[in-house]
């Protein structure tokens, strides 16, 4: 139930994006935060937290299909408010909270939220002209408005706003809960949707599930958001073909590399909290790399010999 957030469209692209972070011990056992999170492509998004019920998150799923059928973000929430479907707190709308960010038929920006009187203290949201902030047992106020002035004072995609959002709420204790542990949050996402992006394979979605005690996520998220950054750049990723196999592997895989035949390349492996596990030169061809034989998600990326990340590719050991 506690959680920080923000659900936002961008007009002039048609992306539509959010990110998020919450301190719940084992979280990474239901995915991450990002289950909170439900998003249409070309469309707009919901923000769904507070006493949630999962699997299924019956009240997202809930405004998800009501976005989808043409309602506008505060017509959602009216419906969800009225239609509560969740048994935590006795199907009781007061202890939920809710952000929804849309594009009209037009192409304009709608918004709305909604924090229940019985969602538990710090909580409160904001709305701006494509965006909804909401949190609930902050540090205070402060996390909200730390995520805005980050948003509005970041110029360039919306991935890169979703991201400086993130970063504003980057303090201690953000989420109350994690104030002795000395970090923000447990976990934390970010995800964005170009219009023409099927629901299940977003343009860009980053997730740290859990991070070991310590870890700051949003720091993490950083690590991996800015590795993606460096390789969207077509003109540098179309220069190498870059391929891992088997994937899903058990530890070992084969890295295939071409149109790099007389450069000094390396690769280095990280695991979802952005921590860098290992690193290798590598050559034009074949290369066998051991990843950590421990189930997850690594990411494996490819540097030029100045240290520039060309290009990454995401791996499942199983």
């Amino acid at each position: 139930q506690d959680t920080f957030s923000i659900v936002a469209v961008d007009p002039a692209t048609g992306e539509v994006g959010s990110a998020g972070a919450t301190c719940v011990e084992g979280i990474g056992s239901l995915g991450g935060v990002i289950l909170l999170s439900g998003i249409i492509p070309g469309r707009g998004g919901i923000n769904a937290q507070a006493y949630i019920c999962v699997n299924p998150h019956i009240n997202l799923d809930n405004g998800v299909a009501r976005l989808s059928e043409g309602n506008t973000p505060q017509e959602v929430i009216d419906w969800l408010v009225a239609n509560d479907a969740c048994f935590s707190q006795n199907f009781n709308p007061e202890y939920r909270q809710y952000g929804v960010a849309a594009l009209n038929a037009m192409g304009e920006p709608e918004v709305a939220a909604f924090t229940g009187q019985n969602a538990d203290d710090w909580k409160g949201h904001l709305l701006g002209a494509n965006y909804a902030i909401q949190g609930n047992i902050l540090l205070g106020p402060e996390v909200l408005e730390g995520m805005e002035a980050g948003f509005l004072n970041t110029e360039g995609t919306l991935a890169e706003r979703l991201m400086a959002a993130m970063q504003g709420a980057n303090i201690p204790g953000a989420d109350a809960r994690c104030l002795d542990a000395g970090t923000s949050s447990t976990s934390a996402f970010l995800r964005v949707f170009k219009p023409d992006d099927d629901p299940d394979n977003p343009w860009l979605e980053l997730n740290v599930a859990e991070a070991p005690a310590g870890v700051e996520p949003i720091d993490s998220v950083q690590a991996l958001f800015d590795a993606w950054l460096l390789t969207s750049d077509e003109e540098v990723t179309d220069t190498y073909e870059f391929s891992v196999f088997p994937n899903p592997t058990r530890s070992v895989v084969e890295v295939f590399i071409s149109g790099a035949e007389q450069e000094a390349l390396s690769i280095d492996w990280y695991n979802t909290a952005g921590q860098q596990l290992g690193q290798q030169p590598v050559q034009a061809g074949r290369n066998t790399v051991r990843l950590p034989e421990q189930a997850g998600v690594y990411w494996i990326c490819l540097h030029s010999p100045q240290g520039q990340v060309l290009t990454q590719e995401k791996v499942m050991v199983r």
